[in-house]
């Protein structure tokens, strides 16, 4: 198993960045700004994460996602080791991530990574996104903000 950093003439595994984030013009943008990595094994893309510089010393992960015949395995916090791991190493000072108020895998699996709670967008999707999330039976209005340093 390895993650490595998808080139710039290579496709980006859209199908995966999907599952974190419902927005194609989002995932556009951010990854253009940001950088992508995959997580690979026996020659099939299992995972993907996206690193975006967004202030001086600071980095968020603004994708990550396991596709899902191999989630439950300890894939996700994997990845997101690696992604601290990589901030760690550029000599960023803070890493980032936001997740949706009803995502409670998520949020349980970032906080065993050492995040905190730092705040809430209240009504970020409401305002970012056209139709309605539902997660866990609950919808998603709220972006939950979490922090770690470094």
């Amino acid at each position: 198993m390895r993650i490595r950093e998808v080139e710039n003439k290579e496709e980006l595994p859209k199908r995966l960045l999907l599952m974190a984030d419902p927005s194609e013009k989002a995932i556009r943008d951010y990854t253009k700004r940001g950088r992508c990595f995959v997580l690979e094994e026996d020659a099939k893309t299992k995972g993907v994460f996206v690193l975006l510089p967004t202030r001086p010393h600071t980095i968020e992960v603004v994708n990550i996602a396991i596709d899902a015949p191999y989630q439950g395995q300890g894939l996700g916090k994997y990845m997101l080791t690696e992604a601290i791991k990589t901030a760690e190493l550029e000599g960023y000072q803070t890493i980032e991530i936001g997740t949706g108020n009803s995502s409670l895998g998520q949020l349980a699996l970032y906080q065993k990574c050492g995040f905190r709670i730092t705040g809430i967008d209240i009504d970020f999707f409401n305002r970012y996104y056209s139709e309605e999330i539902y997660e866990n039976g609950i919808r998603c209005c709220d972006m939950i903000r979490l922090s770690r340093d470094l």
